[in-house]
Order: C-alpha cells, then structure tokens, then sequence
C-alpha cells in the first residue's frame, strides 16, 4: 500500500510543479544556467576551487559555487544578462573570463588552470565551516573544522550528530531508525553491529574530513540501508607535489587514549601516490547495572537476578591504507587501493550477580570473571579503471574488490558460586571466523544533450562466502569437555546480482531524478554440528526518485522517494551463542527475514539556509534486537527477531544563527514518532511515542589564529521495541590555536562536561522485565597537535576507495 501511496505521489508531484512552472515561465523572466570544468594541466581535475559569477558592468557578486570532486561548476536559474566567471584559490592562479552574452544555457567546456608560483601567506580573513550542515538529501557533519572532535573516535563524533542514537549493545539509529548503512569514502565498510562499533572506535576523527548522513539515496546505491546511509569521508591530499599531514592525540579520561596518525599525497606527472596509517591506544569501561524480574503465567513476580558489570577493554589498533592511479591517457585513469585494519583487544569482565526469591529473599549469588582476547584481521584490495569516453560527459568505470577478514577470538570465564556454595564453573571458548567477499562492478554515465538530461547505469555482482567455527570447553574438572549446547560450525554463502538505472534532469526552476535497482539474491546457510541448513532465493525491484522545485531565490521544496532494504549481518543470521554470564547468552537467528522500508520526505528550504524536512516511513519485518526467558529459569537470551511493523514520522528543522563577526552558530531539532506493532516472544508490542532531539554546535572566533567551540546535544524518552530509554544529553567544550602561518594547530578539548552522557531503559514482555543503566569513559580531556606538510602545486586526481558493496557492512 505505502509502494503505490508514494508512487502516486510522487507522479501527483510532477504533474503539479510542471504545471506550476509552465505557469511561472509566463509570469516571471527566463532563466539559463552557465556550465564548465576546471582541470590542471595534466587533466586533473581542479576540486574544491572558488568560483564566482559577476554582473559584467560593475563586477558586483551575483552566485558564489565550489567546483566538485571533477571540477565541475553550474550556475543555475540566472537571468540573461552581461556576465564574468572568475576563480579564487591558494593552489591556482586567478582566472576571469572574458564578457559572456547569456541568453541561453552556456557550458564553457574546459578550462586549464596555472598553478600558483608564489607562497601564500596568512590573512587575516577567518573562514569557519560549521561543524553541521543541512542539504537537501543529506545532513553534512565537518568533522575536520570541529575542535571538540580533535582526538574523539569515529563513534563519539557520531553520538554528537543530529538525530543519530546508540544504544547500550552499540546499535546505531539515525532519526530513530536503525538499519544504517555504513560506508568509508563511497565503499560499504565489512561489519555491523558491535564488530562496526569496534572499527568507529578505532577510527581516529582526526582521519575524517566530513560525514555525510544521506537520507533517501538515489538508485546507483546499494539497496540496502532501511533508514539511510552514513559516508565517512577521510581526509586526502587533493594538491600535486608531495604534501600531508601528521597528528598526535593524547586524552586522559578515567583511562587514558593515544592517537598518532598521517597522511600523505605524491603526484608526479602521471603517478599519484597516496596512502595513510593511524594507530590507536584506547582504554576504556563500561559500568552497566541490571535488575531484571521474572513473572509466570498469571503475571505474577517469581524472583529478579541482580548485576554490576564491569567491563575494561584495552585496544591496540593499526589502520593503514596505500594507493596509486596512474593516467595512461589524459581520459583513461587506472588504480590500485590497499587497506588494512589490524587489531588485538584485551577485555576483562567483572560481574557480580545476585538471585532472588519472589519473596525479595537472597536466593543465590555468584561471580563471574572473564578474559577474552578478541583479533581482527581485516584486509581488503581494489583495482579501478575510470575512462572518460569523450567530452560530452560520456564516462565508463569498473572495479574489482577482494576482501578477507579473519576474526579470533579466546574466552576464559570463571563463576564462583557464593550462595548457595558450589564448584566453580570454568569454560573455555575457541572463536574462529572467516569471511570472504569479492565483487565485480561497471558503472557508465551518458549525457542525453538533446533534452539536457544525463543516464546512469550499471551492473554488480557479489560473492561471499561465511565460514565460523566456536567451541565452548568445560574446564570446571581441569579437563576439556566440550559443551555441545554452546558450540557450533555455521557455514554461509550468498551470491547477489544487482543492475540500475537512474535519469535525472534539470530546468531553470525544475529538476526531476528517477531510479530503479533490481537485486537477486540467493543464500545458503549450513549448520554443520546439527546438519540444518535453508536455501533463500528471491528477486526485489527498488524505485527512488526526488523532485525538486524553486519558487524564488527565497524558497525551494523538493520531495524525495524510496524503497530499500535491510538484510541481516553474517553475524545476526550465525546461530552460536555467546556466554556472557551463566544466565545471560546472545545468539544469532539464521531465520530472520531482511527488512523492506519504502519512505517519502518533503523538504523545504528558506533563504539557502533554513531548512524544513517532513517525512514518513514504513517498514515490514523490522529487525530488533530482543532480550526474552531463555529456557532455563531466570535465564535470559538476546537474538534478532522480525517485527510485523514499524511506522515512522518525522519533523526537523535546521537554522544557523550568525552574530557580527564572532559567532557562528548551528542548530538542528528533530520530532518524531515511531509506532512498533506486532507480537515477539509470546508478547503484543504496541508502543509509540513523540521523541524530541535537539543538537546545537556554537564557534566563537576570538581573532584570526584563536577559536572556541561548544556543543550540546539533548535527546528526550524514546522506544526502541520493547526498550523504554529515558532522556540523554552531553556538553562538549573545546579551544584551538593555529600556529606557525596556519601550518600547525593546537587544540584542548573535554567531551562530556557534567559527565551526563549516559544510558538508561526500562523493559517489559510477557515473563520478563529489566532495567539497565550504562556509563562509559566519555567525560575525556584530549590534547591534539597536527602539523601540515609538504608544498603543493596544483589539484591530483581523485583518489578511488572501492567498489564493494552492502555485503562488507554485513560482516563480522
């Protein structure tokens, strides 16, 4: 029903703004746009470059744009006139145009910049990006302007982001929503759930340039992603020569952080070599305090387990990442892109439990210490090839990804029974996994010129392939027995086949995009130890499309719709359970069904600035992590379950407030009202809620080297499923110094203020309930120098990360 409401509107939409514009285009002026390319010398294109659209009378600024990642500039819906084009930038010379008539659509072609000859010395001009920024299908986060992210983690600079919540498992929602995919510079990254959390942990903001919280993607996307995509964008070195950057973190919380990392850039002629290494030392906690009670048929209270969990985690992490591209003709660019994340984890676990009575009277309790050392092993290699056929905008690219990741894992947990006095129970765990993903993937684009319209299309391919093998020992008599119960090898393969095609196109005031992705899958999963296994064969088709209209220089509305889809992560579909304490277990679901969401968001902007978004999804077979009784009295297991449905609808409003010269300030707020329906463990689940989020992130400039900024952040009660999580909110304060012509920068910074950052939830089902409360390490002073290096000479070529997909999310 929600498929044929949002087609609907969507063709409703087209037919009213195309009427609303035949009409406007008798009552208003014609308008044009002015088009064209910046590149080097050696064709490389010119990214990132200032350029400016003057009156050709009196040079007055009419239109103020970046050239993108191809150096590509538009201006648009500009009334016929006399006009100059010119260039601003610290790596090229100023260009200007000579005078141009505009009385029809104008591209320039392309345009051969000079490198700058002279060393540019500071100003006194103080340009600041704001850390959020809203655009029309995506909410930007600057990362690399943001103080108070200076020696923070991936993860903790995601927490400070505008509608994005994680909870106490390190499940991340974005607006409410789970089902997010991850990417790193354009390429699904190979994990989800606590093994994603892992990775954002062990990526330093200090890599990060911007990122991007894309909410209704186009069809060249991957399907999947029920609630949208989040690409993390790392920093580059965009200038010939040999140039980069080198940073040193040191934070000391309750347990203290170290992170050194660097980058670099080399282009000479043909040859560009980049690469980047960050190595990570974190120690950090967890406190989580749980009550749970149990009750029988009749809803009657039969006893609660008591827990203070305590768990330390120490990492040593080293991200590394080399490439090169070499350009065989000034159209053909081929490369070769390496990376590798290598980790070894020592965690220790400290949970002391207490059982008692329906009558509130001490039935039981018992210790339970544990050792574990978790090591990822994660290595990926891709080969691209880029060719511009020819200078209409016609362009071919294909890539070829393998990636292996490898996983061990060794437990020791001991229980010592307090009450009532018993042996000790000792088990020993064995992880073994292995992961294997290579794909294939042609992408073309063809400019249709006679409509002014542009095609996309393309083809992809994944294989993958799941090996896990875990083994769970008793040692309680000093020898090896193994546990059966707990133990199992879970093999899992899965072949997906996907094709697209999306055509969009622009008027003055009118601009239409319109997709459609088709994927087979086929998978197949084996449990060897009890010889079960399942056979999933299934072909989906995924429309996108997003209208756009300007009314004025004052107002512009845009819809945008979709459907996408969530399949479960390797790990969520792997049945083997892992032993937390004797009475606490998580498991996979080798059942679970992928989530379908079909979503449609209208979005209103005012002045370029004030932005207004209203939304509605729904999705069907929701994926939610369930705690419910386990077989064993007082006993309790988490798994992925599918939930008939959950409805979605959202209000956000995002203004910046600017005072003189001295204050930038910006500030998004979020409602919305997520509705659960179905039944899960013997339970009907009705719940919903109207859940309030504001983020605001303020700089105060104190001159042109001096710079303070404070960000807070509230969230009020929310659900999620069965979850009841109270409200939650954090104050970030942080100071930087440039130093040396703006070469090098200091920055002091204290996340969590008032050591507020925590999480608390209520839960109830049929026989069981609990409530947690969790703290981590985030109340952390951080000290961080980066220190630019190198001369430059002009603009390298674009640097390519991959092209495998959905699956890599899904790993781990």
């Amino acid at each position: 029903m929600m498929k044929r409401l949002s087609i609907y509107a969507f063709v409703m939409l087209i037919y009213v703004t195309t009427y609303i514009n035949n009409a406007f285009s008798q009552t208003t002026p014609a308008s044009y746009a002015i088009k064209g390319t910046f590149a080097t010398a050696d064709n490389s294109p010119a990214k990132d470059v200032v350029v400016q659209l003057l009156t050709a009378a009196d040079k007055k600024l009419v239109k103020l744009e970046y050239t993108d990642a191809q150096g590509n500039f538009n201006f648009d819906r500009i009334p016929a006139g006399e006009y100059l084009v010119a260039t601003q930038s610290m790596a090229y010379s100023p260009w200007l145009s000579a005078p141009i008539t505009l009385r029809q659509t104008t591209q320039l072609g392309t345009i051969r910049l000079q490198p700058t000859s002279t060393t540019l010395r500071e100003t006194n001009v103080v340009a600041v990006k704001p850390f959020i920024q809203q655009q029309y299908d995506k909410t930007v986060l600057n990362v690399a302007s943001s103080i108070s992210a200076a020696g923070s983690t991936a993860l903790e600079v995601l927490q400070k982001a505008p509608g994005i919540t994680i909870d106490q498992n390190d499940n991340i929602a974005m607006r409410g929503r789970q089902g997010v995919l991850f990417m790193i510079d354009g390429k699904l990254v190979p994990m989800s759930g606590q093994e994603l959390a892992n990775l954002l942990r062990n990526l330093s903001a200090n890599q990060i340039e911007k990122i991007e919280l894309i909410t209704n993607p186009s069809a060249k996307y991957d399907a999947a992603g029920t609630s949208g995509i989040i690409d993390i964008r790392l920093k580059k070195g965009n200038s010939s020569g040999t140039n980069g950057n080198a940073s040193l973190s040191y934070g000391q919380g309750r347990y203290p952080k170290l992170n050194p990392s660097f980058n670099f850039n080399s282009k000479l002629k043909r040859v560009n070599i980049f690469g980047s290494y960050n190595y990570a030392f974190r120690q950090d906690f967890n406190d989580l305090t749980i009550e749970r009670q149990f009750y029988d048929n009749n809803n009657e209270y039969t006893g609660s387990n008591n827990y203070q969990n305590f768990f330390r985690h120490s990492t040593n992490s080293h991200n590394a990442r080399i490439g090169a591209d070499y350009s065989l003709t000034s159209d053909i660019v081929v490369g070769i892109v390496a990376n590798g994340i290598f980790s070894k984890n020592d965690i220790t676990t400290h949970s002391d439990g207490q059982s008692l009575d329906a009558h509130q009277q001490k039935a039981g309790s018992f210790l339970t210490l544990g050792d574990n050392h978790p090591q990822r092993n994660n290595g990926s290699i891709n080969l691209n090839y880029k060719h511009k056929l020819d200078t209409t905008g016609r362009e071919l690219s294909l890539d070829l990804d393998y990636a292996r990741f490898t996983s061990s894992e060794t437990q020791n947990y001991t229980t010592s029974y307090h009450y009532p006095v018993k042996p000790s129970y000792v088990l020993y765990g064995d992880l073994q996994g292995d992961l294997l993903i290579r794909s294939v993937k042609a992408d073309y684009t063809q400019p249709l010129k006679a409509i002014d319209a542009k095609l996309d299309a393309g083809i992809k391919s994944s294989w993958v392939k799941a090996d896990n093998d875990v083994r769970f020992f008793d040692r309680s008599n000093g020898t090896d027995i193994l546990d059966a119960g707990k133990s199992n090898h879970f093999i899992y393969d899965e072949n997906i086949h996907a094709a697209y095609l999306n055509a969009s196109k622009k008027w003055p005031r009118l601009s239409i995009q319109a997709g459609l992705r088709v994927e087979n899958t086929n998978a197949k999963g084996v449990q060897v130890t009890s010889k079960d296994n399942f056979d999933r064969h299934y072909t989906q088709f995924f429309p996108s499309g997003y209208i756009g209209y300007t009314f004025n220089k004052t107002h512009d509305l845009g819809l945008s719709v979709s459907r996408r889809i969530n399949r479960p992560s390797y790990r969520d579909l792997n049945p083997f359970k892992v032993f937390l304490d004797p009475l606490t277990y998580a498991t996979g679901n080798p059942y679970l069904n992928p989530e379908i969401t079909e979503s449609a968001e209208l979005t209103h902007t005012f002045l370029e600035k004030y932005v207004t978004k209203i939304g509605f999804s729904t999705t069907t077979d929701n994926i939610l992590m369930v705690l419910s009784p386990d077989t064993l009295p007082n006993s309790v297991i988490q798994t992925g379950r599918n939930l008939a449905r959950y409805n979605y609808y959202n209000f956000s409003f995002s203004f910046p407030i600017t005072v003189g010269k001295w204050l930038n300030s910006t500030n998004d707020a979020l409602v919305y009202y997520g509705e659960y329906k179905g039944d899960l463990v013997n339970t009907h689940l009705n719940a919903s809620r109207v859940t309030f989020s504001f983020n605001s992130t303020n700089t105060v400039i104190i001159n042109a080297n001096t710079t303070l900024e404070i960000t807070g952040s509230y969230d009020s009660p929310s659900y999620y499923g069965f979850l009841d999580l109270k409200d939650f909110w954090f104050v970030n304060i942080g100071a930087q110094r440039q130093l040396w012509h703006k070469k090098a920068s200091l920055k002091l910074n204290l996340s969590d203020v008032f050591g507020s950052s925590r999480t608390s939830a209520f839960t109830r089902l049929t026989g069981y309930g609990e409530t947690f409360l969790q703290r981590r390490d985030s109340r952390v002073l951080t000290f961080t120098f980066n220190y630019k290096f190198g001369k430059s000479t002009g603009n390298s070529s674009s640097k390519k990360t991959g092209g495998a997909e959905e699956e890599k999310r899904r790993a781990g």
